[in-house]
């Protein structure tokens, strides 16, 4: 029988609740963490209080057997934006919870200060050990401990010395399929918060766990069939993300003017080549790593890889895409080996590489260091792992960081650090940072499909018409997508080819045993949005907060010599679907 656990760190107590007939069957991923936050959490409460919940929950489909649906979602009150949050990652936390009939962990309440504990999940329920000997480790030691305890079949869910400081840029990680804390929950600060309850650490063991049971198997398979012949059928989910993963996007953006290079100063680097996707590929393969290397198992996609150094010692995952810019294009490095140093530090300390990177940015914007320093900015996240003043600050995000330091050009909305699209450069994408529930997010409706890519139609980037449909409707889809468990990168599949679309439509159907129409799936996504919306609105949140930074609208970027365009008033009517 599926269940919620609710752990009270305040008394050191678990409950298990009942998944079916509550307030919240039939709802997964980020559908069940943004509606339970969105009903149970005081919106004005401080984010790092005992008021607020941390809420931890596989999609829908996860466990199903579905493809490329292995995404956990960890929710709650933002501390870095104030706004209700939602950050998944891959790894096999959901497909462990999934097994064991766990639709959500809902950790309340907080544990005395200084004090952390542990987690462990198993098919008998959750127990809270002491953990006070993980106290101040990074992510990688603190995984380390538990595979040398628990055996290597578990996944970790834990936080680094940056969710331990509260920091507002700490991220929650996710163990992969070597059991490497690699895969983020990154966004908006949800390290933050479990280091406030003072959980360390989650240990999931799914021994005796069983698939995601679906009310008609024989559909199921045949929807399965379906939907992963379109993923293999459709060229960027079949041959580039795996051959260049995910940033094959550097040349991709560089060459569209919309790369954001030394804190969003100029739309194009010079230094592209040695750090883009392609050189990525080849130096991975020279030193034998690996590319196409799924972070979950059932990833069809496989857009991860395995970095290592010259001699082939393992450094980190990939690194991503956003990661290369935000801590390369961004900052002025053209050096992949030091990106790559930054993605493992980040990792290990728990922090957002998007984030991170920006603040960097900022920070050498302020003149803290100059741009281009890779040893400069190394140096910065070792004075996080201290717990320096200036760590924390950088630790704090780029907002934080810009107002201490007197900076102009601060590219946040909501407080959160915007991602490697220049907005001027593809408007559409504009769009969901300034409306995004939950700050500057690409992810949240990424525009760039039609804007750039091309996929599910076309957009001309630079213009004001039509971004504001095109925002709101794959702002819709990504909810529904988020809370199906499902990677992002499938919907490139479902804009393009029908059949994908399809298929995920009878996976659902196949899971509740009646029909579910495409209607249906956008009307999940409309639901976890008004909720989010209506959230952020009791927190304080208006219209005046939908807005890019103003420099965005005043500096010309090249080679477009293009600025933000679109009205305010338009950006006002992308949630008008919304009661």
């Amino acid at each position: 029988m599926a269940v919620i656990y609710r752990v009270n760190m305040s008394d050191l107590s678990v409950r298990a609740e009942p998944y079916e007939g509550s307030a919240y069957d039939g709802l997964g991923g980020r559908a069940l963490t943004s509606l339970l936050v969105a009903n149970e959490v005081p919106p004005r409460c401080h984010p790092l209080s005992p008021e607020n919940k941390l809420v931890i929950a596989p999609g829908l489909l996860t466990g199903t057997g579905a493809p490329c649906a292995g995404r956990i979602s960890v929710g709650g009150k933002s501390p870095l934006t104030g706004t209700i949050k939602e950050s998944n990652a891959g790894g096999m936390g959901a497909l462990h919870l999934a097994a064991l009939g766990i639709r959500a962990i809902v950790i309340e309440g907080a544990a005395p200060p200084g004090r952390r504990y542990r987690l462990v999940v198993t098919r008998s329920g959750i127990s809270i050990e002491p953990a006070d000997d993980l106290a101040g480790l990074g992510n990688y030691e603190t995984v380390a401990r538990q595979v040398a305890r628990f055996g290597d079949k578990v996944s970790c869910i834990s936080i680094g010395q940056a969710g331990e400081l509260r920091a507002a840029a700490a991220s929650v990680a996710i163990t992969d399929v070597e059991n490497r804390p690699t895969r983020h929950c990154g966004r908006g600060g949800m390290g933050a918060v479990m280091g406030a309850k003072g959980v360390k650490v989650i240990v999931v063991d799914p021994t005796g766990g069983e698939r995601t049971p679906t009310a008609q198997p024989d559909a199921m398979k045949a929807a399965i069939r379906k939907f992963a012949d379109a993923l293999q059928r459709h060229p960027l989910t079949s041959k580039t993300l795996p051959q260049y993963g995910t940033n094959v996007l550097a040349h991709v953006m560089n060459e569209a003017g919309g790369y954001p290079t030394r804190n969003f100063s100029q739309g194009q680097f010079e230094g592209v080549e040695p750090i883009s996707g392609e050189r990525q590929h080849d130096v991975i393969l020279e030193r034998n790593g690996v590319i196409a290397h799924a972070c979950h198992r059932g990833c069809t996609i496989r857009c991860s890889r395995i970095y290592v150094d010259a001699e082939g010692n393992y450094v980190t995952k990939g690194p991503e895409y956003e990661t290369v810019w935000s801590h390369g294009a961004d900052c002025g490095i053209d050096d992949l080996d030091a990106i790559a140093q930054m993605d493992r530090l980040d990792d290990d300390l728990g922090l957002d590489t998007i984030e991170t990177g920006a603040t960097i940015a900022v920070a050498m914007e302020a003149g803290l260091l100059p741009f281009g320093d890779a040893a400069g900015a190394i140096r910065l996240l070792h004075e996080v792992a201290q717990g320096t003043p200036l760590g924390r600050l950088v630790a704090s995000g780029a907002a934080v960081l810009g107002k201490v330091y007197g900076v102009l050009r601060i590219p946040t909305v909501k407080g959160q650090a915007i991602p490697a699209y220049d907005p001027r450069a593809a408007q559409g994408i504009g769009v969901t940072y300034a409306t995004s529930t939950m700050g500057a997010d690409h992810t949240a409706g990424y525009a760039i499909t039609a804007n750039v890519l091309g996929v599910g139609g076309r957009v001309d980037p630079l213009s004001p018409q039509g971004q504001v449909a095109l925002s709101r409707d794959l702002q819709i889809a990504t909810a529904a997508v988020d809370a199906a468990g499902l990677c992002l990168f499938v919907a490139f599949a479902m804009l393009d080819d029908p059949a994908a679309l399809e298929g995920v439509c009878e996976m659902f159907a196949a899971l509740y045993g009646r029909p579910f129409a495409a209607e249906e799936f956008s009307a999940l996504g409309k639901r976890v949005l008004a909720a989010e919306r209506r959230f952020n609105t009791a927190a304080g949140f208006g219209p005046a907060d939908d807005r890019l930074p103003e420099f965005f609208k005043t500096e010309k970027l090249d080679p477009h010599q293009a600025v933000f365009t679109v009205p305010d008033e338009e950006l006002d009517t992308v949630f008008d679907f919304v009661a």
